[in-house]
């Protein structure tokens, strides 16, 4: 974590200054980075040491330095290597990497889609990595409206999944194909909806999402409350979930430990869900 470690001017990251100073990313490329520092950038971007450095010190910011750098330099090269950095939404709540690698991925453009494409098909990533993963696509759909369509298919191919997929990542998919206005999506997201296999709780029911859509002037049937609508079937899942653990055997110890950390983990996937849809919509 000294300036040895990185050549210059990448070193200047290591003591640019804390980004919750900054209003507006500064001009990483006025400091003298070109495109042959990516690979030293993407370097300090994984940097761990960097990572978890002291909290008051500088050096800490500057993995997220080098990452808007890297989006600034449009560098394909680093998409894949920074794709690896969602891991850390769910591992360790990291809400830097949730906020900022999609406007990253933005910036970059088109060449990130056939990498977030296959990330997202990936079964390994967990809920709020691909959540990001397909934010970033609607970010450089909308910044890059030559590649809207691009953007727009893969949210849909992910999205045919829907009967195995958690329900809140298809209502996420769901609510970034509306923030794309995509109105050729709406056969895809009516079956995922009259399967019950979209959480309401984000953006409603299949009436609203049309509204959204604007295939619909308004609502036909009575507005529910959703976020109760989906508690209770969270509830009931929860209940049935106990009944069938009562009516087998017991096969180990580890069972109601096991459920615990399932309630635990919907709890927290609920509070987060929370901040991170609550954004007005562009």
């Amino acid at each position: 974590m000294s300036e040895s470690d990185y050549p210059t001017p990448v070193s200047q990251l290591l003591t640019l200054g804390d980004c919750r100073q900054m209003p507006d990313w500064p001009d990483y490329l006025a400091l003298g980075l070109g495109d042959e520092h990516v690979p030293d950038l993407i370097r300090m971007a994984r940097d761990e040491d960097l990572r978890w450095a002291e909290a008051e010190s500088l050096a800490v910011w500057a993995p997220v330095h080098a990452w808007r750098a890297l989006g600034q330099l449009r560098a394909a090269a680093a998409v894949e290597p920074l794709t690896r950095l969602f891991a850390g939404i769910d591992e360790f709540d990291d809400e830097w990497v949730g906020e900022e690698l999609p406007e990253v991925m933005g910036l970059i453009g088109p060449a990130a889609i056939p990498v977030l494409a296959t990330y997202l098909a990936d079964p390994v990533p967990g809920l709020w990595a691909k959540i990001a993963a397909a934010q970033s696509l609607v970010v450089i759909g909308q910044q890059h409206p030559d590649a809207r369509a691009a953007c727009v298919a893969t949210l849909v191919a992910q999205l045919e999944h829907f009967a195995e997929q958690d329900l809140t990542l298809n209502g996420f998919f769901i609510g970034f194909l509306i923030d794309l206005h995509a109105v050729e999506a709406a056969p895809v997201m009516a079956r995922a909806f009259a399967a019950d296999q979209v959480d309401v709780s984000i953006l409603g029911d299949w009436e609203e999402a049309q509204i959204q859509l604007g295939l619909l002037d308004a609502r036909q049937t009575p507005q529910p409350n959703f976020q109760e609508a989906h508690l209770r079937r969270l509830s009931s899942q929860l209940l049935a979930a106990e009944e069938q653990r009562r009516a087998e055997p017991r096969r180990s110890e580890r069972q109601p430990a096991d459920q615990r950390r399932a309630r635990q983990k919907q709890q927290k996937q609920a509070r987060k869900k929370g901040r991170q849809r609550n954004r007005k919509r562009k």
